[in-house]
Order: structure tokens, then sequence, then C-alpha cells
């Protein structure tokens, strides 16, 4: 009788420990999303905190083009007021287009386009949309691996105390359009 009580208890604490196990690796899924998350909202912090730098620059050369820099600073506070992935997803797409907008007005503009501090600024614009690109991609595949986790069998039969991670989207169709490149 011992022995058969043994064989249950043991067979018992491997079920806990594996139960454990399970619970412990969804917290650290859920924690990797929340971190690349946060990654990209440092970067989305960066873009927003650029935006009004060029705006004023381009104020000096185009001011007239009223209508113009006011989409960009109405996207941009719309971006930066923006909660979870999806929003910002849709937020950030209308702040790029705007964004896409006042570059083409360097083209009508050639002072402001040879401009010292204009060529800077979008640079650096440029070089934090990669970065938010690739913090985009790691968000999205550690949201992933959080949702396979939480929705796979066994782990399904614990994880409803766990949300599914939202992935960040692209909203806007003119994002997911190619380019068109002339020479």
């Amino acid at each position: 009788m011992s022995t058969t009580l043994l064989i249950i208890i043991g067979i018992a604490a491997v079920a806990v420990m594996y139960f454990i196990g399970i619970y412990n690796g969804l917290v650290r899924a859920r924690n990797e999303a929340k971190n690349g998350w946060s990654q990209i909202d440092v970067q989305l912090k960066r873009r927003h905190d650029l935006i009004p730098n060029l705006v004023e620059t381009v104020k000096g050369y185009a001011g007239h083009e009223k209508e113009t820099l006011e989409a960009v600073i109405n996207a941009r506070n719309g971006a930066v007021s923006a909660n979870g992935p999806a929003e910002a997803g849709a937020a950030e797409g209308i702040l790029g287009a705007a964004l896409g907008k006042l570059f083409a007005l360097s083209e009508a503009y050639p002072d402001l386009k040879a401009n010292q501090n204009f060529m800077s600024l979008q640079e650096e614009l440029s070089s934090t949309e990669n970065k938010i690109g690739f913090a985009r991609q790691a968000y999205n595949d550690a949201a992933t691996r959080y949702n396979n986790k939480r929705e796979v069998f066994p782990a399904n039969l614990i994880s409803g105390g766990f949300e599914e991670a939202e992935l960040f989207e692209i909203e806007e169709a003119a994002q997911r359009e190619v380019p068109d490149v002339k020479f």
C-alpha cells in the first residue's frame, strides 16, 4: 500500500512540476513580448521627438505650406497618444503618410533640400525608421512565440489569465504599396 501511495505522490509531483514549467514558460514569453513592445516604444519616442525639429526647419523655408505642417503635427500628436500595438500601428501609418508629404515639399524648395539641418534631421528620421522596423519585427516574433505558447496544448489549460499579445501591423494600405522609383 505504501508503494502505491509513493507512486501516486511521485506522479502528482511530476505533473505539478510540469505545469509549473508551463506556467513559467508563459510568464517568460509574455515578458519577452512586453520587452519587445518597449523597444518599439523607445524608437517611436525618438521619432516623435525629431518631428517638431523637422517641422520647424521646414517652416522657415515653406511656412505657407501650413496644411502639410499641421497634418504632420496632428499625426505626431495622434501617434504619441496611441495605446497598444494596434492603435499605435494605425497612428504610425497616418504619421508616415504625413511625413511623406512633408519630405515631398523638399523637392519644391531647393534651399530647403540643401539645408544641412533638414538633411541631418531627414537622415536621423530615416535611421530611426530602420530601427523601428527591426524593433517591430522583433516584437512581432516575440508576441507570436508568446501567443503560440499560450494556445498550444496543454498550456491552453492554464493560460486563461494570460491575455493574447497584439501584433504591430500596418493599417495604412498606402504603406503596403511598393514605392514608385524613377530616375
